[in-house]
């Protein structure tokens, strides 16, 4: 039975209407050149590419992935993504500048501006390959996993997995037509689109009478669901034990201590990159570039989360699940196999055996779903209490966030494919138009690959974030001092990637378990890049001397560097950078915070919050003003 009546389908319509008319507008323009296609002119003013940096991390797996984790840890669970804001101030007050001033079209071929030899070619096309389209295909498939059990909840009689295919398409086609310039306004609107309808959903499910408003959830959830900080609880053979519903220490050590430097993860990658990146580099200059990632990693960690977090956490109040499948099991034992078997098929569940449709098995599997794969209950929650018409707004949300998503992913993984390994080792001397339409290509491939590891590799949505951050940890340093030390080499790099690879395998065999196996990853990590940097030559001189006459980072890792180059006025003003980073980090947690206590009604606590926060922004206010960014 369908969940969407007429005005709900009108509402869905309609939004794709717009987005396609956005699209037609820059369609021709975006055709232009691949700098156009790609950077957007390099014209685009802070607030859209900072807004469309923000719209890109709101896909439609992060309300979910956010009720997983709350699900698992309590608020404090976010700390798995809350810890990057501490990298994207660094972004802000260190790197934005220096991106702009790079003026290249992909951080991919920063390596041989920044690296010589034949070894600088090689992570330059193994890079474009690996983040453009394996890493690429492994985000975009979560994205399409979450956007998979949206229509499942709320389009049940149609196919998920075609209906995503179809959302897909329709991207890869506007996309395509488009490019970055395009994809850029249409984030925008989908960014303020989709924010208008979780706040709205957060503010309905709070009114039920089942959760009684944000305030009584404290009483129905107790304090450590609550907690914006993990209890500290005693070492254990697996790290730092934790209670039920509580963030361990040792997970929260690895979050805020390890993983913001260490890891590469798209949005939030350390010393800039990805996508953020490619927005950085399409900003009018080097102050926009500062202003767009500024704006970014304010509004990407103070004013998304809070409608997220109170919508999962009436899902626990209102919706039946068990703290682990085991005690599922010892409860009833042959309708958990039953539901093992349901939730491996699906079709199970729409079939004619009354095995599957008794009133006793049905509650027993939504029990069961909702404890393995708690994600599902934000789409569970926007069916059974919208009304008509809100709930094809909240569809039509979905939509603009996976949309938004998909768009920036497929621009800017083609990006790579294109620039980095197209035209750089396949065919270096076509016209402009012939790269546009092999990109519009390359966006049909990455789409595909993509589909398919959503459909064939992909279980839950915060799953694969711990993947990804596993997967790169210790790489984070090389890319935060390749900028900085021009000891740093393509090999330090290569190392640095591989090795990750290896040793994380090793720690799940010995029994370690995400975010814990970041230390011995890390450390490994960094003991394998160190040495090979100090074992292999570094690059030429030449190249060295050419990027610190392009970029001039200054600082004492460029020391000898910088004394060759007498005419070339180094950055300076370091400890301001650093005074401004500290301020930015307090400034993002004490508003993010703060909205919290003010929300479950704990006013002086928010307002102290708020109120510290104001003082940071003062403080960055004057330093720049000092280092005379406000100045034209």
């Amino acid at each position: 039975m369908s969940h969407l009546q007429f005005l709900d389908i009108l509402i869905i319509v309609s939004f794709f209407l717009v987005i396609f008319g956005i699209t037609a507008y820059y369609s021709k323009k975006a055709g232009k050149d691949t700098e156009t296609f790609f950077l957007s002119g390099r014209n685009m003013p802070w607030y859209i590419a900072g807004t469309a940096m923000v719209a890109t991390t709101f896909a439609a797996d992060t309300p979910l992935a956010v009720t997983e984790l709350v699900a698992k840890n309590g608020i404090a669970g976010n700390w798995l993504w809350w810890n990057l804001a501490i990298g994207g101030m660094l972004t802000v007050f260190f790197f934005a500048k220096l991106w702009r001033r790079a003026n290249i079209m992909t951080d991919v071929e920063f390596v041989e501006l920044r690296y010589s030899g034949k070894e600088a070619a090689v992570l330059r096309g193994f890079r474009a390959i690996y983040l453009g389209l394996f890493m690429n295909a492994i985000v975009m498939g979560w994205v399409h996993k979450a956007m998979e059990k949206i229509f499942r909840v709320t389009m049940p009689e149609f196919d998920p997995i075609l209906l995503v295919i179809i959302a897909a398409t329709i991207i890869t086609i506007y996309a395509s037509a488009s490019g970055l310039l395009g994809t850029a306004r249409t984030d925008t609107f989908q960014f303020i689109f989709a924010m208008l309808g979780c706040i709205i959903l957060a503010v309905i499910v709070l009114q039920l009478p089942e959760v009684g408003g944000a305030f009584n959830i404290k009483n129905k959830l107790g304090p450590q669901v609550l907690s914006f900080f993990p209890k500290i609880g005693n070492i254990s053979a697996g790290g730092f034990a934790g209670g039920a519903l509580t963030l361990s220490a040792g997970a929260f050590i690895a979050h805020i201590g390890l993983q913001w430097w260490s890891s590469w993860y798209p949005g939030s990658d350390p010393g800039g990159g990805g996508y953020v990146a490619q927005r950085m580099m399409s900003a009018k200059d080097e102050k926009h570039s500062l202003f767009a990632t500024l704006w970014f990693t304010i509004a990407h960690y103070t004013l998304r989360p809070w409608p997220w977090i109170l919508v999962a956490l009436a899902a626990l109040v209102i919706l039946p699940r068990a703290e682990s499948p085991e005690i599922l099991q010892a409860e009833n034992p042959a309708l958990y196999e039953q539901a093992v078997e349901a939730f491996n098929n699906r079709e199970l569940l729409q079939s004619n055996d009354a095995a599957f449709q008794t009133e006793e098995f049905q509650n027993f599997y939504e029990k069961y779903e909702n404890t393995v794969d708690p994600g599902v209950m934000y789409p569970k929650l926007m069916v059974r209490y919208l009304p008509t018409g809100l709930l094809g707004l909240l569809i039509a949300v979905f939509l603009a966030a996976y949309m938004s998503t998909i768009a920036s992913q497929i621009n800017w993984g083609t990006s790579y494919l294109i620039n980095d390994f197209y035209r750089r080792f396949v065919n270096k001397t076509a016209e402009e138009r012939h790269y546009v339409l092999v990109s519009r290509v390359c966006i049909g491939l990455v789409v595909v690959v993509s589909l398919l590891i959503s459909n064939y590799l992909l279980t839950t949505v915060s799953g694969a974030w711990e993947f990804i951050i596993n997967a790169s940890a210790g790489m984070g340093a090389v890319l935060i001092l390749r900028w900085f030390w021009w000891r740093i080499n393509a090999w330090s790099e290569i190392s640095a990637m591989i090795t990750p690879l290896i040793i994380y395998p090793m720690a799940l065999s010995y029994g370690f378990e995400s975010p814990i196996t970041l230390y011995p990853v890390v450390l490994g990590t960094t003991a394998v890049w160190l040495l090979v940097t100090f074992m292999t030559k570094p690059a030429a001189e030449d190249t060295l001397l050419k990027f610190y006459e392009r970029v001039h980072p200054g600082g004492i890792g460029w020391k000898s560097i910088a004394a060759k180059l007498p005419n070339v006025k180094s950055d300076t003003g370091f400890g301001r950078l650093f005074v401004n980073w500290i301020c930015g980090v307090i400034l993002v947690y004490s508003v993010l915070f703060g909205i919290g206590e003010l929300i479950f009604q704990e006013y002086l606590t928010g307002f102290l919050y708020l109120f510290i926060g104001s003082i940071a922004v003062a403080v960055i206010y004057f330093q720049l003003q000092k280092g005379g960014v406000f100045e034209e």
